[in-house]
């Protein structure tokens, strides 16, 4: 009898942990010029965009490409000499990038040239936004329950913070006032431009790598340990797509998610992982992967295809089938 059990929990966990896989139209690999870890995809506009890493401790790389990501130019910034982790776009078109140690990057002629800050607090940042005006907001920590919230003028100077009980990875702004945060265990919102925030209930039990914004009310989340969180009301309420602490299904370490509309999305991760949904998010499927290392950012580009980028320099452009 208990064999014929433990029989019978084996085929139902097979057979929930089973994934369609579908292949790609076309995967290409792009030319990075370095083998060095790019953390972020951001473009400004239909052509000009960016990828930003480097080594943690050794280097500040900075990726540009001025014809939609289809040839990219390296530059090393040794000023700043550690790992960048986001980048973004402030007032009068300068670029902010940041990094760990509280390193920040300006560049007021979108991306040619560089200058480094050095931010008060010799913490790891993780992310960073310009809600409207001259100030934006950076988010950070370190050792998970360590995190931090500063603001920063235009000049990439720091002139405020605030501690936090836990590190945060990911931050987006859906206008001038409405803004959320995520990190260990933990999603904030702000509806104020970043001067209060408050824990959102409903959404816990996973390091929350980043988030998409479709729009003011609806926001998906995903998680280091496999975790897809949705809301259509602003956070209030949250829909649980994929627990990534379910034994049943497959263990994925999920470090972004980009949705192009409320049903088709898509999610990278470790070791060559993408995952797609054509559902809203109730079926994930696995796509058959073109590289082994792990993928860290993905963004639609304005060409209708998907740029990834990862470790060892991993920089791909990519067409689904779908």
């Amino acid at each position: 009898m208990f064999r014929l059990l433990s029989v019978a929990f084996c085929l139902l966990v097979f057979a929930s942990c089973r994934k369609d896989q579908l292949s790609w139209q076309s995967a290409t690999q792009l030319e990075s010029h370095t083998g060095h870890q790019l953390n972020r995809l951001f473009f400004v506009n239909d052509t000009l965009c960016f990828a930003v890493g480097g080594v943690r401790y050794a280097n500040a790389t900075i990726l540009r490409s001025a014809d939609g990501g289809a040839t990219w130019q390296y530059t090393d910034v040794p000023e700043a000499g550690k790992i960048l982790n986001d980048i973004c776009m402030g007032p009068g078109q300068k670029l902010y990038a940041c990094g760990i140690d509280g390193k920040m990057l300006v560049s007021e002629d979108l991306g040619q040239t560089w200058m480094m800050h050095q931010m008060p607090e010799w913490l790891s940042f993780k992310t960073l936004a310009f809600p409207s005006g001259d100030s934006g907001i950076i988010m950070g920590g370190i050792s998970f329950y360590e995190g931090r919230v500063a603001r920063f003028d235009g000049m990439g100077q720091g002139n405020w913070s605030d501690s936090l009980p836990y590190e945060i990875n990911t931050l987006r702004f859906a206008n001038s006032y409405t803004g959320y945060a995520a990190g260990y265990g933990v999603l904030l919102k702000t509806n104020d431009g970043g001067h209060s925030w408050r824990q959102l209930e409903g959404i816990t039990s996973d390091n929350f790598t980043n988030l998409h914004l479709l729009h003011e009310k609806m926001i998906w989340v995903c998680g280091y340990e496999g975790s897809i969180f949705k809301t259509t009301d602003g956070g209030e309420s949250w829909q649980c797509l994929r627990n990534g602490n379910d034994v049943s299904r497959k263990k994925y370490h999920l470090y972004d998610i980009a949705m192009l509309n409320e049903y088709q999305g898509y999610c990278v991760g470790e070791k060559g992982l993408v995952l797609y949904t054509d559902d809203g998010g109730q079926h994930w499927m696995e796509i058959k992967p073109f590289t082994k290392v792990n993928l860290r950012s993905l963004v639609l580009s304005p060409q209708g295809d998907l740029l990834i980028c990862g470790e060892g320099g991993a920089l791909w452009r990519v067409r689904s089938k779908t």
